[in-house]
């Protein structure tokens, strides 16, 4: 069982930066494959980022490929989402999630993750 928890959400002007963080705890990190996904109101919760176990292979959304960036550090069981040149569109609730199942690539769908986190709120102004 993981549990996982984000910070690092907020209010920021299009074309700023921010930075999540999500922390776990359960079993050791470095056996879950990471994601985070994001929901904006009144749409299904979709990919955005992903990496796996070791770090060292990521994949993202066309929507941030090239804006955003996801890191972990395996010692601080953490994973991290940094956002760049933020749009207006990239406003949603952001959520981090775990794979716990066999796998070595990066997992695309919600379905294919086994933990979920409470959530935190991002709103880009422009």
């Amino acid at each position: 069982q993981a549990q996982l928890v984000e910070s690092g959400g907020g209010s920021v002007q299009a074309g700023g930066s921010l930075r999540l963080s999500c922390a776990a705890s359960g079993r050791p990190f470095s056996t879950y494959m990471m994601g985070w996904f994001r929901q904006a109101p009144g749409k299904e919760r979709e990919f955005v980022a992903g990496i796996t176990r070791s770090g060292g292979t990521t994949y993202y959304a066309d929507s941030v490929k090239g804006r955003f960036a996801i890191s972990r550090n395996n010692a601080a069981n953490t994973v991290y989402l940094q956002m760049n040149s933020v749009k207006a569109e990239d406003t949603a609730v952001y959520y981090c999630a775990a794979r716990w199942r066999s796998g070595s690539v990066v997992y695309i769908r919600v379905s294919e993750y086994d933990y979920w986190g409470q959530g935190t709120q991002v709103t880009v102004s422009s």
